[in-house]
Order: C-alpha cells, then structure tokens, then sequence
C-alpha cells in the first residue's frame, strides 16, 4: 500500500523523461521514482538476487554479473536462462552496469575488445528491455596528463557513436578513470561524444574513495544524470574507506536525494552498498551476510527517500518500490 508523503513547498517545471531533467514534476501525469540496487551485493547467484527484491518489494534490478560472472562473460544459454527468470519474476533491469572503461580497464586496454562487449551487451540489453549501460573513464596508465585526455576522449566518442548504433546510452559513472571526480572533465565527456547516447550516473558514495565531495558535483551535473546508485562512506583518521548503510557515512545521502528531487529527476534509485561486498578489493562476506547488510540498505534506502520527497511536497506517494508523484486535482 503506498503512503502519502507530506506536502510542502514545490517547484516548477520540467522536461522529457527521455534525456536531462531539471525543475520539477510536470504538471500533468504521474512521475515515478524507483527503487532497486545492484542485487550481486545480496547474493551471488540469481535465485538469491530476486529473493532480495522480492523481500524489498521492488520491481527492478540493476543488473552486473550473475553466479560471479559478468554478464558479458555469461554463455549465450546461460543470459537466455537469466533474462526468462527476471522477467518471470516481473522485474525489470533499468540499466546494466558494465566493465567497459572500469578499474580493471586502463587506457592502455585494448579497445577493440572494449567495443566488441559493447556490442554483446547492447544485445543483452536489449533481451532484457534496458537501453542503459554504465561505464567509466578508464584509469591512467603512465601516460602523461595530456595524452590520457586525448585518449580517453577519443574513446569515448568512439564508445558513443558505436552505442547510437546498437540503440543504446552509455552512463558514465563518477568513479574510476579520467573523468570520475571532476565535475568539468565529465561535461567534456558529453561534449566530445556529441550525442544523446552518453549521459551521466551519479553515485552518492564514491567520494570517500576518490577524494571528492558527492554533494558539490552533483550540483554541477544533476541536470545530466540519468541514473542513481546509492551508497554510504567515511574515511577513517589512517585514511581507509569504510562503507555503511546509506544515511549513516559523510556522504550527504539525503541532501543528494533531495538535490535530485528539486533537479526533476525520475529514473532509478539504486543501492551499490558495498557493506558486505567490495568487488574492487574482492571481498564477500558470508552469504547471510550479503543478504541482511543489502536488506538493510534497501530498506535505509526507502526511509531516506520518502523523508526527502515529503520535504519537497506536491503529490508525492511513497510505496516499496518507491517513489509516485501526481499532480494535484
């Protein structure tokens, strides 16, 4: 059963799902914000994975690797069978997170196989009803300041016309690579791609890492992003990056959720939470484990979010599966 939010003060405005948004919900129609989260953290197998958004209520997940491999590795057979049981299970994959430009992909990988998984995940993306692929920008690798720039531009643009091709929209997330934490260099990214076919993912939690705070670039870039994935941070006094449940780190979760929501964004609220799983360090915690840090989070995940809609007033209605806004009567 879905709870009404508060009301409050509103802005206006507003603009096409399909790209960039700013202002506020429109005034006619519903608005729809939903949860879900990359479900590799609950368990690594599939059967495991729906069992936590079911448990969550949600009606997506974001979807990366299955039984420990990366959907691009998965066996022809093996996606076919995943992509009949999500969609059995009435859940939908708004966007599939990719390894193309990642931390285990410098910028001195070879980029005819980078193009070549684009091109196997566009199929799959396509198998499981998303057009959206995340990506980064390519971690340095001993070249000079300069040259990584020229480099990594020149592949993105490459990346963006081969995308326009398949029918798909990379998202550059603000993580690893040449673009990850600067606000001006992932506005050059959509420049120099030239196209609809790249937009930007914002993830509230990746500052702790890479020397940022969240909330001051997604001021700059809110406009642009297409996606959200959500999770929680510190950094301890000898410099390590704890993770915790969102709402409970120096991420500013909840001024982000509201930045956004005052930005007009719809799309997808995803939690990444890497409380009990860190595919960078290669840690998994038991599987139990997995489960409740990753319930946990979802859940923090819905209370942070129904509190900032209810600030932002209008319409809003507040379910397990997130967020609804209609316009008054």
């Amino acid at each position: 059963m879905s709870t009404e939010l508060s009301p409050g003060k509103r802005a206006t405005g507003g603009s096409p799902s399909a790209g960039p948004v700013a202002g506020a919900p429109p005034a006619a129609g519903r608005w729809r914000i939903g949860y879900c989260g990359i479900t590799d953290e609950a368990a690594a197998d599939l059967t495991g994975q729906l069992a936590a958004a079911d448990e969550l209520g949600w009606r997506a997940i974001e979807l990366r690797s299955v039984d420990g491999r990366p959907l691009d590795l998965l066996s022809g057979p093996a996606f076919a069978r995943a992509a009949a049981r999500i969609a059995e299970a009435g859940l939908r994959v708004p966007v599939v997170a990719s390894r193309i430009g990642g931390w285990t992909r410098p910028v001195s990988c070879d980029f005819g196989r980078e193009l070549d998984e684009l091109a196997l995940l566009a199929d799959r993306c396509a198998a499981l009803g998303t057009r959206f692929l995340r990506i980064m920008s390519y971690p340095n690798d001993g070249l000079s300041q300069a040259d990584w720039e020229r480099e990594v531009l020149r592949r993105i643009r490459l990346l963006a016309r081969s995308a326009e091709r398949h029918g798909v929209v990379l998202l550059h997330e603000n993580c690893s690579g040449w673009a990850g934490r600067h606000a001006d260099r992932a506005l050059r990214l959509l420049d120099a791609a030239g196209s609809d076919a790249l937009g930007l993912l914002f993830d509230t939690g990746n500052g702790a890492a890479h020397g940022y705070r969240p909330l001051d670039l997604l001021r700059e870039l809110a406009p642009h992003v297409r996606h959200v994935q959500v999770k929680d941070a510190v950094r301890s006094a000898g410099g390590a990056v704890v993770y915790r449940t969102p709402g409970e780190g120096d991420a500013e979760v909840a001024a982000c959720l509201r930045l956004l929501l005052s930005a007009g964004y719809r799309g997808h609220w995803s939690i990444e939470p890497h409380v009990a799983v860190r595919p960078h360090e290669g840690h998994r915690d038991e599987p139990a484990a997995c489960r409740a840090a990753f319930t946990r989070c979802g859940r923090a995940l819905r209370e942070l979010a129904e509190t900032a809609a209810a600030g932002a007033g209008g319409g809003w209605q507040g379910s397990a599966a997130g967020l609804e806004w209609t316009p008054p009567c």
